[in-house]
C-alpha cells in the first residue's frame, strides 16, 4: 500500500462550537460574578491550545499569537489572583485582553485542522499534569 501525504482533516463548525461555547461561556460568567477555577480552566485551556496550535502550523494570520499571548499574559494574571485569594474574576481592565483572545481564537480555529488541535491539546494536558506532579 503506498504511504502518501497524511490527511488534513479541516476543524468542523461542530468543533469550532465547542470551542467557542468553552472560552464564551467562561468569559460571561466571569462578567456576570459566576466565574471560577474550573470556567477558568476551559477559558485558557481553549486559548493556549489554539495559541500553541497555530505556533506549530505557522499561522499567516498576523498579530494572531500576540494577541493570544497578550490574552494568555493576563489569564495568568487571573490565576495569580484566584489562586492566592480564592476569588475567581476577570476584572474590567483585563477584559477588553481576555475577549481580543476569544476573538482571534475563534478566528484562527478554522485555519487548523483536527490532528493537530488533538496533539495540542494532549501535550499541553501532559505538561500540566507533569507539573501537579512535579509539586
Amino acid at each position: 500500500m503506498k504511504k502518501g501525504k497524511s490527511l488534513r482533516v479541516p476543524v468542523t463548525h461542530g468543533l469550532k462550537d465547542i470551542y467557542a461555547m468553552d472560552m464564551r461561556l467562561a468569559y460571561q460568567a466571569a462578567c456576570v460574578g459566576q466565574f471560577n477555577v474550573t470556567a477558568f480552566g476551559r477559558l485558557a485551556a481553549a486559548i493556549s491550545v489554539v495559541r500553541s496550535a497555530l505556533e506549530q502550523n505557522q499561522t499567516n494570520l498576523p498579530l494572531a499569537i500576540v494577541t493570544l499571548d497578550a490574552a494568555i499574559e493576563t489569564l495568568l494574571a487571573v490565576r495569580k489572583k484566584g489562586d492566592k485569594t480564592g476569588i475567581w474574576e476577570i476584572t474590567e481592565s483585563e477584559r477588553p485582553s481576555v475577549l481580543s483572545g476569544i476573538d482571534m481564537a475563534e478566528e484562527c480555529i478554522g485555519t487548523l485542522d483536527v490532528a493537530l488541535l488533538a496533539q495540542t491539546a494532549a501535550k499541553l494536558l501532559q505538561n500540566v499534569n507533569g507539573e501537579a506532579g512535579g509539586k
